[in-house]
């Protein structure tokens, strides 16, 4: 049987916890608060009930002082128990935003590395943390004001029919009007369009920020705006989307929304003027006077509860698109984790009918590949781009999970080695070198927390990132990205081989780890590729030909195909697609730019 699926108040209480209770409380209070809020307008009502029926003998009517105190400790009261149902709210919206962020977070934890590579820090963070403040808001504010509102309708309807019954009516013939317009905006099929209306304005936020980082390209390449049409597209569709949500579909809803809330006593007059004559001819007119009197001041309070519901409601509206970002996050794939690990029994990697295809794509990435290395060995992955060897060699330390197959390190799959394990068994170091803003001495300890400063200092000193700290300030202590201590690409580079050398792991991936760094720093790179590489097995990814002619193994992929395999001498004699790439990397390294020829 199908679960059915909870609404969005639900999911957001079952985030509260334990705290649970506390809202339920606070919306309680809330309640409360707002029936003890409408007394002091009976007690103004029973002040004007008096006065009227002793005019214009004023002084008979013994009891308005009386009221008059009730009046003020009913305020007195209602305030005092709204705060305490704010906060109790509060209490329970700040703990549920919190619990919302560390349940993200762990499940975060739990989700294998590739995901981030196709998931940024910053959108992440936007949609957990971002999210899960939107959240507070309704759980803090407007469901209190939604339970006080309904409160108050409901004692209302109560009292307005208490007195005359047509009056009554009137009023509440406001109510009716606002909130069949406000459904009339946000349910039905309007809802749908709505929905357009925020999508359209997510689609140009993306374009607009793509808009922004293509600037210098514009510049550089003398480009016009015109250039960014899906930015220009993007702005027109929410700009129609906009003008027909706004102007067609609300135009005359809200303007019959807040012509009703806002002038509710307009209802009353025209039923006042039918009633008058009657009370005058019956000798009521008294007791006719003091229960206009009565509904006219609870026509305001009748637009101040529509008001808050309006508000809420927007608020709820806002938390469902919130908790909708969240659940992109909570839905992010788990990496498994075997409740009988094995440990592996050497340092050997091995590829056995590797299937592996990325969400989305339609093509797989690699497609029945099949390769060893031993231990001890360095293999290279070569090969056009696109070919698969950063998707390889991410399968090692399990960024990703193959589709099918396996990749078996010491003799293990990965996938029945407990993750703590493997990433002991495996140090990488990629092109784009992730560096924290804190010191040297932490970025290279992230690799072992529990490392010596001396320790520290020797895997920098092999890392050959002696005259990096040298230049520092503060030698291993600077921090990076403060105070202008900014490290080149190459720099960092070394800096992530440094770490890389500390972690001291049998098995090193190396993914283009010279890819952007200058002629001085990738000599620098290679002295420290053969401390790191000293003794263990290797497996490397490089585009140029020249750092992997020793390899004992190259290996070509091509289209997630393994095409060939064998050491350079025998590929480059086979006459295939690495002897190509060999006799075109020459042609390259040997292209010089000359003086062109004088024109005559």
């Amino acid at each position: 049987m199908k679960e059915k699926k909870k609404n969005d108040l639900a999911v957001l209480l079952d985030y509260a916890g334990s705290y649970k209770g506390l809202t339920f409380l606070g919306l309680g209070l809330s309640g409360i608060a707002m029936i003890l809020g409408m007394l002091p307008y009976i007690c103004i009502w029973l002040a004007a009930r008096d006065l009227i029926a002793v005019a214009p003998n004023w002084t008979q009517a013994a009891g308005i002082s009386r009221y008059g105190w009730m009046a003020f400790a009913f305020a007195f009261a209602g305030i005092a128990v709204y705060f305490c149902a704010l906060m109790c709210t509060h209490l329970a919206a700040f703990r549920t935003a919190s619990n919302i962020r560390k349940i993200g977070m762990a499940h975060l934890m739990k989700t294998p590395l590739g995901f981030f590579d196709s998931n940024a820090s910053g959108l992440l963070r936007n949609r957990l943390d971002g999210a899960a403040s939107e959240t507070e808001t309704l759980l803090a504010h407007n469901l209190a004001d939604i339970v006080g509102s309904i409160a108050m309708l409901i004692t209302m309807i109560v009292l307005m029919f208490v007195f005359d019954w047509r009056m009554g009516a009137a009023c509440l013939l406001a109510a009716v009007v606002s909130v069949g317009a406000m459904f009339f905006m946000m349910g039905g099929k309007n809802a749908r369009l709505m929905a357009e209306y925020q999508a359209a304005q997510d689609v140009m936020s993306k374009a607009g920020t793509e808009y922004v980082r293509g600037i210098p390209v514009v510049k550089v390449f003398q480009q016009t705006v015109y250039s960014f049409k899906a930015f220009k597209q993007a702005i027109e569709d929410y700009s129609a989307k906009a003008e027909h949500y706004q102007g067609d579909v609300c135009k005359f809803p809200q303007a019959a929304n807040l012509t009703a809330t806002e002038g509710t006593f307009i209802f009353l007059v025209p039923v006042a003027l039918l009633l008058a004559p009657q009370a005058l001819n019956s000798g009521n007119f008294a007791e006719f006077v003091t229960n206009f009197a009565f509904y006219a001041v609870f026509s305001v309070i009748v637009s101040t509860a529509l008001a808050r519901i309006m508000f809420a409601a927007s608020g709820m509206m806002l938390a469902s698109t919130a908790l909708a970002r969240i659940d992109q996050v909570m839905s992010a794939p788990v990496m498994e984790i075997t409740k009988a690990p094995q440990t592996p029994r050497d340092n050997s990697v091995e590829f056995n009918d590797v299937c592996f295809t990325y969400d989305g794509a339609e093509l797989p990435a690699l497609d029945h590949v099949s390769f060893r290395v031993n231990p001890g060995q360095t293999v290279a992955l070569v090969g056009p781009s696109g070919g698969g060897k950063t998707t390889a060699a991410s399968l090692i330390p399990r960024f990703w999970d193959v589709t099918s197959g396996s990749v078996k390190v010491g003799s293990v799959d990965v996938r029945k080695t407990d993750p703590h394990v493997l990433m002991d068994q495996v140090a990488f170091v990629f092109q784009n070198t992730h560096l924290f803003k804190a010191s040297i001495l932490e970025n290279v300890r992230a690799a072992r927390p529990d490392a010596s400063r001396e320790e520290v200092l020797s895997a920098l000193s092999a890392a050959q990132c002696d005259d990096i700290i040298a230049k520092l300030p503060d030698g291993i202590d600077t921090m990076i990205g403060s105070e202008g201590t900014y490290l080149s690409g190459g720099e960092q580079q070394r800096v992530a081989l440094a770490r890389a050398i500390l972690k001291n792991a049998p098995i090193v991936v190396l993914d283009e780890a010279t890819a952007f760094a200058d002629p001085e720093n990738e000599v620098l790179i290679q002295k420290a590729f053969a401390k790191l590489t000293e003794g263990r097995t290797v497996i490397m990814i490089a585009h140029r030909l020249s750092t992997v002619v020793g390899a004992d193994k190259i290996i070509v992929l091509e289209e997630g195909h393994a095409a060939e395999e064998g050491t350079h001498e025998e590929l480059v004699n086979a006459g295939g697609l690495y002897s190509r790439m060999w006799k075109d990397y020459n042609q390259a390294v040997k292209w010089r730019i000359s003086a062109a020829e004088e024109v005559k």
